[in-house]
């Protein structure tokens, strides 16, 4: 028998490279890290081709990647896990270190670890100096830069809402907050109000001032014919939403598409105000209570920004005024949205407060468990 000459072997050799590239492709990772090789999501195997719904494993996704991220977190499971109690998921979106964690720290160690999850959206471009720490360690989701009179601020919150979706079948309602943001009634009282609703927290406001210059900010047109101007829709950047309402947002394409457009007025761009009341309003009015539950004063605001709170107001009075004064409802989705039976479905109280400058913590802290967290 005639032994293989070089040439021959080298030919063969040439002919299986391709089939040993394709077997070799693998799929990209699930490894989700918060910047400091921990894992908020741990690695996942891929179900079998014939599951057509998650169950509590997402299928392998890129990690920066938010078109894939959105489209894998849309497809969890919408239930919870049998015999598991519904946890309330923190939405932290900053670009700063977060001046009020000692209060946030109180706040969460007064109830069990099991009805809770923070995550934390950290523009990149900002140093964080103190590092997260506490409740806050390792819960920062892979974040991308978020700017004003842009989309990225409505990017930023829809990327929590995927994590938060893709990390705990437990989460139930998702709140988006603000390093700004504080607690003004108890853990135990926040948890009850939010878990017995089965409804979402976002204020849907209708023929506010200004409402044709923000709906034509991207071009007199821009925003048709898929968000007409009587679609259109006015509320808070901050809310409470539930698990149906998350994958809602995450899985939308249609009007996120428009949304998603720059400016070309930038001083009317405020997408994040504008982006998640429209769409809960195109597609499920009647699934929200048309309010937010964080009091914010828009007396005395300046550049677009709410009147912040400085040490020397932080008081017991503050508070008992915040807790008292009621949320502004819109637009429910109903006809006669003053009729009786509407007007007994509100009566919900805040639950937060911003702004409050960073001085403020020192007293805050000083009357959390005397009159913060004391309902």
């Amino acid at each position: 028998m005639l032994s293989p000459t070089p040439l021959c072997l080298f030919c063969a050799l040439l002919l299986c490279l391709p089939l040993a590239v394709i077997i070799t492709i693998t799929s990209p990772t699930t490894t989700v890290h918060d910047g400091s090789g921990h894992n908020l999501v741990p690695d996942l195997d891929p179900p079998p081709k014939t599951q057509q719904r998650f169950s509590s494993k997402p299928l392998p996704l890129p990690l920066h990647d938010d078109d894939s991220l959105f489209r894998v977190a849309s497809r969890v499971n919408s239930k919870l896990p049998p015999g598991s109690p519904k946890k309330i998921a923190f939405l932290f979106l900053t670009i700063s270190p977060l001046p009020f964690a000692p209060l946030w720290e109180l706040y969460f160690n007064q109830t069990p670890k099991d009805l809770f999850n923070v995550y934390v959206h950290a523009d990149p471009s900002y140093p964080y100096d103190p590092p997260f720490s506490g409740v806050f360690a390792h819960r920062v989701i892979p974040s991308k830069p978020a700017l004003r009179y842009t989309p990225t601020l409505a990017s930023a919150a829809r990327r929590l809402l995927a994590h938060a979706l893709l990390h705990d079948r437990s989460n139930y309602m998702f709140v988006l907050l603000s390093a700004s943001c504080i607690p003004i009634h108890s853990f135990a009282f926040t948890y009850k109000t939010l878990t017995r609703s089965k409804k979402s927290f976002i204020e849907i406001l209708n023929n506010e001032v200004g409402s044709y210059d923000r709906w034509a900010a991207r071009g007199k047109d821009s925003m048709l014919p898929e968000v007409t101007l009587e679609d259109f829709r006015i509320g808070s950047q901050f809310w409470s939403l539930t698990r149906k309402h998350a994958k809602l947002v995450v899985g939308d394409e249609v009007i996120w598409a428009k949304f998603n457009q720059p400016c070309v007025v930038w001083d009317t761009c405020y997408p994040e105000e504008n982006y998640f009341p429209t769409l809960i309003h195109m597609r499920d009015p009647r699934g929200a209570v048309p309010a937010t539950l964080t009091h914010v004063d828009w007396n005395g605001s300046f550049d677009g920004h709410p009147r912040m709170y400085v040490e020397s107001e932080i008081g017991p009075q503050l508070i008992s005024r915040l807790r008292k004064d009621e949320p502004r409802y819109g637009d429910d989705g109903t006809n006669g949205s003053d009729s009786p039976a509407t007007k007994k479905r509100r009566g919900f109280p805040f639950l937060f407060a911003r702004k409050f400058s960073p001085e403020s913590i020192q007293p805050l802290l000083r009357i959390a468990n005397v009159v913060v967290f004391k309902d």
